[in-house]
């Protein structure tokens, strides 16, 4: 058994001063008194879940790996990633596809890996056997999601699905998408706060647990809010970034970075409680694919070493506190992959994972140290608040899943 101290540790009621006991693994007692290894002033905080992680391994490993990836999550205090199914090749929509992924994950890991299944046209029939081989829900596209073999599924198709997992969408009305030019302004103008908010009204009411991914919009907030069964996550750049931050491809993402008023929304959202949680959507790409222009790079952003600094520094400055930076970026996600048993918490019985935090500190952001496989980021050069000072996990990295 060790023991591990702060004056500030983040518990189910609140920040306090606390001794934290381990023993095989697992927080076993939170009480008082001397500690093996005492963190002073720095913030013991559970180990941070992130449940929208695009790791493209296998057949894309060259855009993102397993090691990469999770040694990347790792360095900012991540200790448990949810692997998206695409981009990898094949897609993780069949079982044999999810084998092949545990397969390529095996040996490369620095944090615990759950997995999400996958749903496109004619793979229906493929959700149980994937709920019974353990993963932690289902991710589809309402529009096109940029690789040909993860085509977009119907709403009148995702009615007729039956599953208790989560149904983990993108939503974004296609009607309602206009083509993009080559500028951020024309990039921006054809995936409208409309498109966003029309989807997520579309699928209100479905029978499986609907969450809504990466909203970027006050529309978006709204519809989530108004919605019956859905909850809905933000990311990091919709927090952190304006339109009029953007000077490069870099910045693209789908839905796209949007202007203060919406970024607002988005906090005002995070707080009332209507979006449950910031993920990263590390979604890299080599860098090739990233230059061009707005209509023909690539959208995604690298940002899994990034969530807690840069999450912080908005959230800081808005007064925002850390027990509630907590369930956003560890409580919540972990809910909503069904390991909150386990991850998400410092709580007896609960996996001693933890990060070690110094909300006073400051990252600057320089690509080549990060541990993404690709440097580009469009955090580069930024001084972000706080700073991870250790990330442990209670056990050896390994697979998890929902069962």
């Amino acid at each position: 058994m060790i023991s591990i101290r702060s004056t500030r540790v983040i518990l189910a009621d609140g920040m306090r001063p606390a001794t934290v006991r381990i023993d095989n693994g697992l927080f076993v007692d939170i009480g008082e008194g001397i500690a093996d290894r005492d963190y002073g002033d720095h913030v013991l905080m559970p180990g941070l879940v992130d449940s929208h992680v695009h790791v493209n391994e296998p057949g894309r490993t060259e855009w993102e790996g397993f090691a990469t990836a999770t040694r990347a999550a790792l360095a900012g205090g991540t200790t448990t990633i949810v692997d998206m199914p695409l981009n990898s090749l094949p897609p993780t929509t069949t079982v044999a596809a999810l084998e092949e992924k545990r397969t390529a994950a095996g040996g490369k890991l620095s944090t615990d890996v759950a997995f999400w299944g996958g749903v496109v046209p004619g793979s229906e029939t493929e959700v149980g056997g994937l709920a019974d081989a353990g993963v932690c829900g289902f991710k589809v596209f309402l529009t096109d999601s940029g690789v040909p073999e993860y085509p977009p599924i119907s709403v009148e198709a995702l009615a007729e699905i039956r599953t208790d997992l989560p149904l983990l969408i993108h939503a974004e009305a296609t009607e309602l998408l206009g083509e993009p030019g080559p500028s951020y302004s024309e990039y921006l103008a054809s995936r409208p706060p409309e498109a966003e908010s029309e989807a997520i009204r579309r699928v209100s009411g479905l029978d499986p647990p609907i969450h809504i991914l990466h909203v970027s919009s006050a529309a978006g907030v709204e519809a989530v809010a108004s919605a019956v069964g859905v909850s809905g996550e933000t990311c990091p750049h919709y927090l952190i970034f304006t339109d009029a931050d953007v000077t490069g491809t870099e910045f693209k993402c789908a839905p796209p970075i949007r202007d203060a008023e919406n970024r607002e929304a988005l906090w005002e959202g995070l707080e009332s409680g209507m979006l449950a949680m910031v993920v990263s959507d590390h979604s890299p790409a080599p860098p090739d694919m990233k230059r061009g222009d707005f209509a023909s790079a690539w959208g995604g952003i690298a940002s899994v070493q990034l969530r807690l600094c840069a999450t912080w520094t908005g959230a800081a400055q808005r007064g925002v506190g850390l027990p509630a930076m907590a369930g956003w970026l560890a409580g919540a996600p972990a809910h909503l992959a069904g390991l909150d048993d386990r991850k998400g918490s410092i709580a007896p019985g609960k996996d001693a994972d933890f990060v070690v935090f110094d909300p006073d500190g400051a990252t600057t952001v320089t690509g080549a140290d990060l541990h993404h496989r690709h440097a580009l980021t469009p955090y580069e050069g930024m001084r972000l608040r706080g700073e991870v000072v250790e990330t442990s996990l209670g056990s050896p990295a390994r697979m998890l899943d929902r069962r």
